[in-house]
C-alpha cells in the first residue's frame, strides 16, 4: 500500500502521477490538513509500506517510524529532507529518496524575480502608484553588480547562470569545497546573496547577525531555501534598521501570521513558498517521487538520501 498523508492543499489527487500509483497497488490519499501532529500523521501512514511526502510541514520523526513498522520508504516530492529524521529513518530501516533538480529551473527563475523586484522596488512603487503618486526614487541596477549564491547544486548553479546572463559577477560558495573564510569574503563583496544551501543541524542559522553585519550597506538578501537559514531576530533587525532588503519565499513559520513582523518591514518582497509552483514542476516532479516507489518496490531505489 502507498500512503498519500499531506495533499493539502491538494496537487496530487487526479494528477497523472496519481494514475501512475494506481497501477501498483491500493493508494490512500489524504487531502485534508493535520498531518502536521505526528500522532496524526502516523495514523494516516498505518500500515502502508510507502509514504508519498507532499508537503514539509509533515514530520516523518522517531514516534512516527516507531508507530509505523511496517513504513519502509519515503518517496519526498522535491529536494529538501529537513521534515524527515534520517538518523532515525535509518534506525527504521526505511528508505528516503527525493526528486532533486525537477524545480531547478522555476526557482532559479523566482530567485532572480524576488532579487530583481527587491532591486528595483516594484511592490513599493506599484503601491504608491495605486495610492496617486509618482515616485522618482533611484533603483538598483544588478548589471555590474556581483552576486553570491550559496549552494552549488541544480538551483544555484542555475541561479549562477541567470546572474551572469544579467550582468554580474558571480562568486558560489559550496558546503563541500569551500571553507568560513571563503563565505564571509562573499558576503564582504556581494551587492545580492541568494541561498540554496540544504537545511540541515549545521546549516540552521547559516546566516546569522554576524554574517549579517558582513553585508554591505543596501546589498539584497535572497532566501529560496528554507526560512531557518537565517536567524529570524536577526533578520529582523537589519531589514527594520534598512541595512538590507529581501526577497523571501520560505519563513520560519509557514503560513505567515497576520501579525508577523515581516509584513511590516520595508524594503522586503514577499511570495508564499511557491517558487516551484508551475505545471512543469507539479507535473515532473510528482510523477519523479512515483517513479522512486516504483524502482523501490522493483528492488532498485533511484534518488536515494539515505
Amino acid at each position: 500500500m502507498i500512503v498519500v498523508p499531506d495533499d493539502f492543499p491538494s496537487v496530487f489527487e487526479g494528477s497523472a502521477a496519481h494514475e501512475r500509483a494506481k497501477a501498483l497497488g491500493e493508494v490512500r490519499l489524504f487531502t485534508e490538513r493535520g498531518a502536521e501532529d505526528e500522532a496524526e500523521l502516523a495514523r494516516r501512514i498505518g500500515n502502508a509500506r510507502a509514504a508519498l511526502n507532499i508537503r514539509a510541514y509533515a514530520r516523518f520523526s522517531e514516534s512516527v517510524f516507531r508507530a509505523c513498522p511496517q513504513l519502509k520508504m519515503i518517496s519526498i516530492w522535491g529536494t529538501g529532507t529537513d521534515n524527515v529524521d534520517l538518523a532515525a529513518a535509518a534506525r527504521h530501516g526505511v528508505t528516503v529518496c527525493n526528486t532533486p533538480g525537477v524545480n531547478a529551473i522555476a526557482v532559479a527563475e523566482h530567485a532572480m524575480a524576488l532579487m530583481l523586484a527587491a532591486a528595483r522596488k516594484i511592490p513599493q512603487i506599484d503601491r504608491e502608484m495605486r495610492g496617486g503618486a509618482w515616485p522618482r526614487e533611484m533603483l538598483m541596477q544588478l548589471h555590474g553588480k556581483t552576486l553570491g549564491v550559496f549552494g552549488a547544486g541544480a538551483i544555484g548553479s542555475r541561479v549562477a547562470e541567470l546572474g551572469r546572463a544579467l550582468g554580474m559577477e558571480v562568486l558560489a560558495w559550496s558546503a563541500r569545497r569551500d571553507t568560513a573564510a571563503a563565505k564571509d569574503d562573499i558576503l564582504r563583496r556581494a551587492d545580492v546573496v541568494s541561498l540554496h544551501v540544504r537545511l540541515t543541524p549545521e546549516t540552521a542559522g547559516f546566516i546569522g547577525t554576524r554574517e549579517l553585519g558582513l553585508m554591505k550597506p543596501g546589498a539584497i538578501l535572497v532566501n529560496t531555501g528554507r526560512g531557518a537559514l537565517v536567524e529570524r531576530d536577526a533578520l529582523l533587525v537589519a531589514l527594520g534598521a534598512g541595512r538590507i532588503a529581501a526577497g523571501l519565499d520560505v519563513f520560519h513559520d509557514e503560513p505567515v501570521k497576520p501579525d508577523d513582523p515581516l509584513l511590516r518591514c520595508a524594503g522586503v518582497v514577499l511570495s508564499p513558498h511557491n517558487a516551484g509552483q508551475t505545471p512543469e514542476v507539479r507535473r515532473d516532479g510528482l510523477l519523479a517521487a512515483v517513479a522512486n516507489i516504483e524502482n523501490f518496490f522493483a528492488g532498485k531505489p533511484t534518488n536515494v538520501v539515505t
